[in-house]
């Protein structure tokens, strides 16, 4: 075997392409120590690895094992094995167009996999955005009207300490916040109601609060009630109840 034949047989085993008989015959030369083999080989292996460094990224580990699902499904016809390769077959595999090539690839594609991805955050972002400054714009329509109804809520028995505020319109609905609310226990969510005159109390929501104690609710305007004479707000099973069932934590009269 000569020099040429042995260095296109380490080219293919270093690139997993050797099968059958030449796999065998090569891999008895290394067993064997053979000098040109085991130095052909060795320049193989360098410069694959000296090509895989000059990739900025490389692809998923996802995409390397469905190529090498398809090419184990192929049948062996789509696959044929010639027992002599051009000469020319490392000096094109390993050629610098060719790297040059497959580096554009995985840039192009890392590129677009994070410009894709930007995108989706700068969207989200906007989203938030939009979303907050349409709150900020009720809370200042809300506060210019006066019509707006603002009650001070105060600390009952089960949290005196708690202290909370509200800011109601009819029509436009409000804004809730609260302080110093003991923490929710599992399964339950507290609950705020507006209570109209001698109607029964109306639900207006349930929030959850943070580990200082704190919480908001945007409250949305009431079918049916024109004005609030109080605002309290219960303990409840999470996601609230038609009518109050548990400890009042906090209340506030207009």
């Amino acid at each position: 075997m000569n020099r040429d034949e042995i260095g296109e047989l380490a080219a293919a085993y270093a690139l997993g392409g050797l099968e059958g008989e030449e796999r065998a015959r090569f891999e008895a030369l290394l067993q064997a120590r053979d000098p040109e083999a085991v130095r052909a080989l060795r320049e193989c292996e360098e410069t694959l690895a000296g090509l895989a460094a000059a990739l900025p990224e490389p692809p998923p580990a996802v995409v390397k094992d469905a190529l090498m699902e398809r090419v184990a499904a192929a049948p062996a016809a789509a696959r044929p094995r010639p027992r002599r390769r051009p000469r020319v077959f490392w000096s094109v595999v390993l050629s610098g167009a060719m790297a040059a090539g497959l580096a554009a690839v995985v840039v192009g594609w890392s590129v677009s996999s994070t410009y894709e991805k930007r995108l989706d955050a700068l969207a989200r972002e906007a989203d938030q955005l939009r979303a907050e400054l349409n709150a900020q714009q009720t809370v200042i329509a809300i506060l210019r009207d006066p019509a707006t109804q603002v009650v001070a809520l105060a600390g009952l028995p089960p949290a005196p300490g708690a202290r909370a505020r509200v800011m109601w319109h009819a029509t436009a609905g409000g804004v809730f916040v609260a302080t110093g609310l003991p923490a929710i226990p599992a399964g339950k969510a507290y609950q705020l109601w507006a209570i109209a005159g001698s109607n029964a109390p109306v639900s207006a929501g349930v929030f959850t609060v943070d580990a200082s104690g704190t919480g908001s609710l945007a409250v949305r305007p009431l079918p049916g009630v024109a004005s609030v004479n109080a605002f309290a707000v219960t303990l409840e099973p999470a996601g609230g109840l038609p009518a109050p069932s548990g400890a009042m934590y906090l209340l506030g009269k207009s």
